[in-house]
């Protein structure tokens, strides 16, 4: 479906979700506001719709069918984080909201940056890459088959699940890496376990290979998952984009979001080549929520990388120069001194999001 957005007008969904969602969320949009004010845009039309323990409770569903038909009519939506380990049976046992979304509109690509800020906490100072992961099949078996689930028990003492690899989910989500490191400094590193899962990561090591040919001023290197991780902590800036299966891509993006500074800066976009969600890494984190305490840079960024997407998408220079500003601000406050507790400052989540929109419109 295509967008209802009136030409040189951008619709845009919010979905609160859980714990801090509807914190992180309220401040993104403000800073998205004032960043399409900035850059001569006009205003969003956002579009908030139920989502999570809230619309369980009010639609009987955490993903109501209303919320999807909707979404398929926007520009893009910013997703707040789910708590489904808390939902009531039977939404409990159901695929989460993010991967029902994820799953519905075919997000293949789920690009998760880790850059180090002047001013946080990096492990690795001078981190900077970018973790390209396939969204739809591997070793997640909530979204790597048709219909049910690549999990299943065929005895009370035995359980399985499904490895899904296959080379047409292989070759988008290679072009998707290697076009994006062509905009960066043009290296990939391909990360699997072919030297165990012989067939299935070394299928989708060789696929990624066979991509490459068709970039050569890209430079092609690769490791198995476990040693990545202690490159990871051992030289993250020496890494420019990599490329892995979803299980794989999952626990690397927590582990460089860390080597960055925090999971509360890890920020996410999910997409297809027709739809984009922004998505924060990091989870719904309750023991804090309503606290007014959690790092919104995650979910700020996240927003950041949906609005670049559209600029590029819609050829739109002005939305992708909200984008930066979106990106310079929050790199700004972070270097004068102002963040969350969990960057070592005394920044509540609101007085955050309000310094970052301070700095879009300081310029």
């Amino acid at each position: 479906m295509t967008s209802t957005t009136r030409p040189g007008r951008y619709s845009l969904g919010v979905l609160h979700g859980d714990g801090i969602g509807p914190e992180i969320v309220p401040a993104s949009v403000a800073v998205v506001d004032a960043a399409f004010d900035a850059a001569g845009l006009d205003p969003v039309d956002w579009i908030e719709l139920p989502l999570g323990a809230a619309a369980i409770v009010e639609h009987g569903s955490a993903v109501p069918k209303s919320t999807l038909t909707a979404l398929a009519d926007l520009d893009g939506w910013l997703l707040g984080p789910h708590d489904s380990a808390a939902y009531p049976e039977p939404h409990r046992a159901k695929l989460n909201p993010s991967g029902t979304i994820r799953k519905h509109f075919d997000l293949y690509a789920n690009i998760r940056p880790a850059k180090a800020f002047d001013g946080g906490k990096a492990v690795v100072p001078g981190t900077d890459l970018v973790i390209v992961r396939e969204n739809t099949q591997g070793f997640y078996a909530d979204r790597s088959t048709y219909a049910g689930t690549g999990e299943f028990m065929p005895s009370p003492d035995v359980a399985i699940a499904l490895g899904i690899i296959t080379r047409p989910a292989v070759e988008r989500i290679a072009r998707s890496a290697f076009e994006l490191a062509r905009r960066r400094n043009k290296r990939v590193t391909i990360v699997h376990k072919a030297n165990v899962l012989r067939m299935t990561t070394g299928l989708f090591r060789d696929v990624c290979r066979e991509v490459a040919g068709s970039y050569p001023d890209v430079s092609v290197d690769d490791f198995h998952i476990d040693a990545m991780t202690v490159h990871l902590v051992r030289r993250a800036a020496d890494f420019d984009v990599i490329v892995t299966e979803n299980m794989f891509g999952d626990i690397l993006s927590d582990l460089a979001g860390e080597i960055a500074g925090s999971l509360g800066i890890a920020p996410s976009i999910n997409s297809s080549d027709t739809h984009a969600m922004a998505q924060a890494a990091h989870g719904s984190a309750p023991d804090i929520a309503g606290r007014d305490i959690a790092n919104p840079i995650a979910m700020i960024l996240s927003s950041a990388m949906l609005l670049d997407w559209l600029g590029a998408k819609h050829a739109d220079e002005r939305v992708r120069d909200a984008a930066a500003r979106v990106e310079r601000a929050v790199e700004t406050t972070v270097r004068a001194g102002t963040t969350t507790p969990d960057l070592g400052g005394s920044a509540s989540t609101s007085a955050f999001a309000a310094a970052v929109v301070d700095a879009v419109r300081a310029g």
